[in-house]
């Protein structure tokens, strides 16, 4: 737009005098386009451009981590999960358990203990794995010997399924309240099993559960497993609470430590370069 106003000098009168004598201003107003400005900043060099270049993932070669050896790649993608399957079969058990560690927390599990599956329930529900469990035992005599087995065929699938290990976090923790019930659990799928228990249960029996064979199933499927694991009972009363906060703060915990994480781009998340039960 272009404005152009003619322009005369006030005389010393009164504005209102002055202002009548005013000639009018004369408007020219052209249809002109206005572009907006646009800043363009100056060119990068080549180098600079270079590093600026967006990596094709298809084309570059990661070298090996320098931290420990492990070729650096990122986590396997598979369609099917880290799956482990276990059959165990002696005089007194008969055990298969399936489990994946990239499921959606599918459960289906017949131990001919009821309690027990329902605690099987919490560790696929809170830990997002798929488990299956299908076992027969000497029930009759006590549930001993099918807790035991059932928790040394999940241990085992556990440690086929987790594989070399690579790219996972490998640590977990987790604190799971239950009503008055607090259970603090910490691991680490180091490859060397231990168990540290510490839990108060008022009761000897659940239903007909003998809670004497919680520290029994964390222990047998500690040893199969490869894991080092603490389990802290902070407050409680209530032994079906303190048990079932266990098992939802191990499988939360387990479910942390199994996750990959992108950072690491596959590598072995050890200074030596290598977890094994060895």
């Amino acid at each position: 737009m272009e404005l152009s106003v003619s322009s005369h000098p006030l005389s010393p009168t009164s504005t209102s005098s002055c202002s009548s004598q005013l000639p009018k201003p004369r408007v020219r107003v052209s249809q002109t386009t206005l572009i907006p400005f646009r800043f363009q900043p100056p060119p990068l060099s080549t180098h600079l451009r270079r590093s600026l270049r967006p990596m094709d993932s298809q084309r570059v070669t990661i070298a090996r981590a320098a931290d420990n050896g492990s070729p650096a790649a990122s986590p396997p993608i598979s369609t099917g999960g880290r799956i482990g399957e276990m059959k165990r079969v002696t005089k007194e058990t008969n055990v298969s358990v399936r489990i994946n560690l990239d499921g959606s927390g599918v459960t289906d599990s017949s131990t001919g203990i009821p309690f027990l599956d329902h605690m099987l329930d919490q560790l696929a529900s809170h830990g997002l794995f798929d488990v299956h469990v299908r076992a027969t035992g000497d029930i009759h005599i006590d549930d001993h010997h099918t807790n035991e087995d059932v928790a040394l065929a999940i241990g085992t699938a556990l440690l086929q399924a987790l594989g070399d290990r690579k790219g996972i976090n490998r640590f977990g923790d987790f604190s799971a309240p239950l009503d008055e019930a607090l259970i603090h659990v910490s691991l680490d799928l180091s490859g060397r099993p231990h168990l540290s228990y510490d839990l108060c249960i008022p009761t000897e029996r659940v239903g007909t559960y003998d809670t004497q064979l919680v520290e029994h199933f964390f222990q047998s499927l500690v040893n199969t497993s490869g894991m080092t694991l603490h389990i802290r009972q902070l407050a409680g009363k209530n032994s079906h609470h303190i048990i079932e906060a266990t098992f939802k703060a191990f499988a939360r915990a387990l479910r942390q430590a199994t996750e990959y994480d992108p950072r690491r781009r596959g590598t072995v998340p050890s200074s030596k370069g290598v977890l094994s039960r060895t």
